[in-house]
């Protein structure tokens, strides 16, 4: 046990501490000691929806059309006006057109410029040199341009139908509005994985969320600069990316870094590997 003063950072409803004259904290092997629980709050166990809208384009397409092939059946139902309806089927064709038609044809257009210039440097010579022209896909029919922003309208008009209460979860899965659900990380088993390098302003510790940012705050960061006090408190980072901007010693020396996740004041999750660089000299 260790003696506690007011300012030592402990809460009043500690398990492990002990208010009077003296006051003291209990620590990992007295007796009566409470060992943290190693778990998230319970709020952070909710499923979480992933974004519903692809990252891939072959897969926006196809989102796309379904959009503005379904929504006209679901206008009465979500209360929408007849011109929200013919605006948005509008963005999502042009998009369609955009994305599957017109960029096809720009790439294939930039492949024979490309070609062009092998010719205008190393060509027979026998004849005069066209440059390769432009020509853009005839619209579909139907497909008419837009003002710029077609997809943040788009989006907008998701939210819209969102926040109205009007839509149902199976009208939100056939329109492709909500994502699948995500399930929050394994604690027993997961644990922050980064890198370190040095740099001119100090040792950046390389770290990311490991795709579970929606149920982490933060991360701590210990060091071990090999004086023997071992591992001690380096930092709590919440945006990914850290520089260790420690003076360098002045004869080369190891340390070392480990790092475990954390929701709110509690530790989550296991310790990662220990991470070691070279500094000074």
């Amino acid at each position: 046990m260790r003696t506690l003063r007011f300012d030592s950072g402990e809460h009043f409803d500690d398990p492990n501490a002990r208010w009077g004259d003296p006051s003291y904290v209990l620590e990992p092997g007295d007796p009566g000691y409470v060992p943290p629980v190693n778990q998230p709050p319970t709020k952070r166990k909710r499923m979480r929806r992933n974004v519903y809208f692809p990252l891939r384009q072959a897969d926006q397409i196809i989102w796309l059309a379904n959009f503005a092939n379904k929504l006209p059946g679901y206008a009465t139902t979500l209360g929408l006006t007849t011109a929200q309806v013919n605006a948005a089927v509008a963005d999502a064709r042009w998009l369609i057109y955009i994305i599957e038609s017109w960029l096809g044809a720009v790439r294939a257009w930039s492949l024979a410029c490309t070609d062009a210039v092998t010719v205008a440097q190393s060509g027979d010579g026998t004849a005069l040199m066209a440059l390769p022209v432009f020509t853009a896909p005839e619209l579909p029919a139907g497909v008419t341009a837009v003002n710029t922003g077609a997809l943040d309208r788009l989006f907008a008009l998701v939210q819209i139908i969102k926040d109205s209460g009007k839509c149902s979860d199976p009208i939100g899965s056939d329109l492709g509005v909500v994502g699948a659900e995500q399930a929050g990380p394994d604690f027993d088993t997961f644990g922050p994985q980064f890198k370190v390098k040095l740099t001119a302003s100090g040792v950046f510790l390389d770290w990311g969320w490991e795709g579970f940012a929606a149920f982490l705050d933060m991360i701590e960061f210990q060091v071990d600069r090999s004086d023997g006090k071992g591992f001690g408190f380096l930092a709590n980072d919440t945006t990914p990316g850290y520089t260790d901007t420690f003076p360098r010693p002045a004869q080369p020396v190891k340390w070392k870094y480990r790092a475990i996740f954390r929701v709110g004041d509690q530790q989550v999750g296991q310790w990662s590997n220990d991470v070691s660089i070279t500094v000074g000299g």
